[in-house]
């Protein structure tokens, strides 16, 4: 998947060659050849980038020019299109000039389709392993086999990397043109800035047994006490920050309904127009409407992906 039909994390060139995993002498064959990402686990996974303007490009070293050992056994994230092997690996950056070291939240938007793709799904893999030391079954400690797919304990019980489904939504009203108007909410967790308060699209986990659009009903529910309709699914990306699947959607309501907030989950909800949120994009100040300016969410998230599928809807006639 690629271009910018899809969420910034959805993008990959990557073929995943599930079938190699299980292939001992080919992945021995293949390491020998292989491009290496290292993340370091001790910085939140990040890794070293080439160059200051975008896109950046992931620094990638061949398995003999990797300088110290790495923390982790080598984990295959697949073929790239030239036939090359993928592997990534815990371990110190290695001190390489004119590179510096990102995390995958600042840069996974300016990255290309491959290297977004790449980082992503070993920043997805490594913190799965960082959390799964002991089988749930057992209690025991657990080993990583089947290249880094899966882990598994002393009595043989095995584990598969797992993400957690997680519903995100754009709340419009259906309005066409600059008045049209969209609920963002301000979650209680996130930290305060001086002046500046972040908005961004309402999101939540889904719950066993339960529909990502059952979901949608539930969460807008709970957080703002509003009703939504016309559910209708926008995309999806990985969020591994740990291991989340954030599933996209965007919802109609009724703008005059009241806004009841959750006061555990949401510190503030309002309806914002096009207007408003064009010129924040645009880098202009727009009040919140209690002297705080409004923020937006981060690039590399789907939630400006979602506002940005809302805001230029209404070109086609609205949604």
């Amino acid at each position: 998947m690629s271009g910018e039909s899809v969420p910034p994390l959805a993008r990959s060139t990557l073929d995943r060659a599930a079938h190699r995993r299980t292939d001992p002498q080919w992945l021995a064959e293949a390491w020998e050849r292989a491009r290496v990402l290292v993340l370091d686990s001790t910085a939140e996974g990040r890794a070293l980038v080439r160059g200051t303007a975008a896109p950046p490009e992931l620094l990638l070293l061949g398995s003999g020019e990797l300088p110290e050992v790495p923390r982790s056994v080598p984990m295959f994230l697949g073929v790239e299109p030239d036939g090359v092997p993928v592997f990534a690996v815990d371990g110190p950056l290695p001190a390489v000039p004119q590179t510096r070291a990102v995390h995958l939240r600042d840069v996974g938007h300016l990255l290309t389709d491959r290297d977004a793709g790449l980082f992503t799904t070993a920043l997805a893999l490594l913190n799965w392993h960082l959390r799964h030391g002991y089988s749930t079954a057992s209690g025991r400690p657990t080993q990583v086999d089947e290249a880094g797919w899966s882990r598994v304990d002393p009595a043989g019980v095995r584990a598969w990397p797992r993400t957690d489904p997680a519903m995100i939504v754009l709340v419009h009203d259906g309005g066409a043109g600059p008045d049209g108007r969209c609920l963002l909410g301000n979650n209680a967790t996130w930290p305060s800035e001086p002046g500046r308060r972040r908005y961004s699209c309402l999101a939540g986990y889904v719950e066993p047994g339960e529909s990502a659009e059952a979901a949608v009903l539930r969460e807008v529910r709970e957080e703002v006490g509003v009703t939504v309709e016309r559910i209708s699914y926008a995309g999806s990306q990985a969020w591994p920050f740990p291991g989340s699947l954030m599933l996209g959607f965007l919802a109609r309501a009724d703008a005059d309904a009241p806004i009841r907030v959750d006061p555990a989950e949401i510190a503030h909800a309002r309806w914002f127009t096009r207007r408003e949120i064009g010129a924040a994009l645009a880098g202009r100040e727009v009040d919140t409407g209690d002297g705080a300016l409004l923020v937006l969410p981060p690039p590399s998230s789907i939630a400006l992906f979602l506002v940005h599928r809302w805001l230029d809807g209404w070109l086609d006639g609205g949604h």
